[in-house]
């Protein structure tokens, strides 16, 4: 066999293995951060430590707190409970989700250990100690220190720049599709070359610092602190995000219908209001008799809006310059195909409850951009079907179908998340311990919050439900 054949049997042989190391790496980083059973006592305490060198004080309060304690631990188990149910249904395999628990764990990684690296000279924007030459090489395919062997193989043999380009490309396809699926608004959205620029900036820095962590990780050269550090946050980041991918695949699991209202409130005779549209048939003869509208509603009329007139007054049930599009379609309609001076000859019903309403006179006014708008003047009696929720003692009544629909959707939420928890038997401790929380710890935290030119990372914080 010549050295020819040699050499071309070994380039195939890097080639070949360069690429399985390539997929290899794509699914150990989707599944290294994929094991959310659960928990342990040990990633506690790491959480807990991180938790108090950024905000000492709420976990002072916290320690302090046992119900606080368990309805965090609690919202651990739920938000493990819906990743797993992601990952259950295929979800982490889809693209582009698959793709972002990859970015996930390149932008947690590098986060990380940037602040780990760096804690001690500073203040500065993420990854800002990263040297510009640095970045020109990372694109440039000149980066030869601190590289493995295959890296540097595939470099020799034109492979480097154009991985990068292309891991790139991946990167920002899937960030602007996230974020045009989280807005519609954004569909049409280009991205500019300023944005692209900066795009590429920051995959470069975040890119030179997560190959640098792999690097030494493999070297041995990274401290079980932080290592157990990084697969934490990964591991929080990467279930916040596919906690959130799935809430919004099941939302129609938990919507409720029409029909489901009228079921439950025909079931439920507390919610009937039978009697109350007797009161307002009654009220309404008598206004159709000839009895003075006004003095009817400021008896009867359950409208807050009427007890607002000037001098503490009630307004007879009055609303003037009201403007088309203004009040719910019910009582627009039924204002509107009214002559002035007349009453509705029936009762409008709305969410709000039973309206006995008179016009009182139609007319075009000016708006405030200049342009003729119609308007009229109305006064009605409002009898409210509306619902007091008895959790909340300061709240207003609610229409009666948004109270139920409300409801039923909290039983039905509460029902899955119940049903997903249990499914999935996620291993969560029952309870913790938050460390003695010094002055000098808290003084330091409102210093470092203070100083100026430090940047928050998007989307790196535990409670944010992920920024991505």
């Amino acid at each position: 066999m010549s050295n020819l054949t040699k050499a071309l049997i070994l380039v195939l042989v890097v080639v070949g293995i360069g690429a399985g190391l390539v997929l290899w790496k794509n699914k150990v980083a989707l599944k290294a951060g994929g094991d959310f059973s659960g928990i342990s006592q040990e990633e506690i305490n790491v959480l807990i430590a991180d938790v108090a060198k950024q905000n000492p004080i709420a976990l002072k309060r916290l320690g302090e707190d046992e119900k606080a304690r368990k309805e965090q631990l609690e919202n651990l188990k739920q938000l493990l409970a819906f990743a797993s149910q992601a990952q259950q249904e295929g979800i982490a395999l889809k693209q582009p989700y698959r793709q972002e628990l990859v970015n996930i764990r390149q932008e947690v990684t590098a986060t990380t250990y940037d602040k780990e690296l760096n804690a001690d000279k500073g203040p500065m924007p993420p990854f800002g100690f990263i040297q510009e030459d640095q970045v020109k090489a990372f694109w440039s395919g000149d980066d030869q220190s601190d590289r493995g062997f295959f890296d540097r193989v595939k470099d020799t043999i034109g492979l480097g720049k154009r991985d990068n380009e292309l891991a790139f490309q991946r990167f920002l396809d899937t960030k602007v599709t996230l974020l045009k699926e989280a807005n519609p608004a954004m569909k049409d959205r280009e991205i500019s070359e300023e944005e692209m620029e900066q795009a590429k900036d920051f995959f470069a820095r975040m890119s030179i610092y997560d190959q640098e962590y792999n690097d030494k990780l493999g070297r041995g050269e990274i401290s079980d602190d932080l290592r157990n550090r990084v697969n934490l946050q990964v591991k929080l980041q990467q279930a916040q995000f596919l906690a959130r991918i799935y809430s919004e695949n099941v939302a129609e699991k938990v919507k409720v219908t029409d029909e489901d209202i009228d079921k439950y409130i025909a079931e439920n005779p507390e919610y009937d209001v039978t009697e109350k549209r007797n009161k307002a048939e009654e009220i309404l003869a008598r206004a159709k008799g000839g009895e003075d509208f006004a003095s009817l509603a400021n008896e009867f009329s359950d409208d807050p809006g009427n007890d607002m007139g000037e001098e503490g007054k009630k307004r007879g049930g009055l609303y003037e310059k009201v403007r088309v599009g203004q009040m719910v379609k019910p009582f627009e309609e039924a204002s509107l195909a009214l002559e002035p001076g007349q009453v509705s000859p029936n009762l409008v019903e709305s969410d709000f409850g039973f309206h006995i309403i008179k016009l009182e006179k139609k007319e075009e006014t000016e708006g405030e951009d200049g342009e003729k708008q119609q308007t009229y003047d109305v006064r009605h009696v409002l009898i409210s079907t509306g619902v007091k929720d008895d959790s909340n003692p300061f709240g207003r009544e609610v229409p009666i179908r948004n109270f139920v629909r409300q409801k039923l959707e909290e039983e039905r939420r509460d029902k899955l998340i119940n049903d997903i928890v249990a499914r999935h038997n996620i291993q969560i401790p029952e309870d913790f311990q938050v460390p003695e929380i010094t002055e000098e710890q808290i003084q330091e935290s409102l210093k470092n919050r203070q100083q100026p030119g430090i940047p928050l990372p998007d989307g790196h914080s535990i409670d944010d439900g992920h920024g991505h």
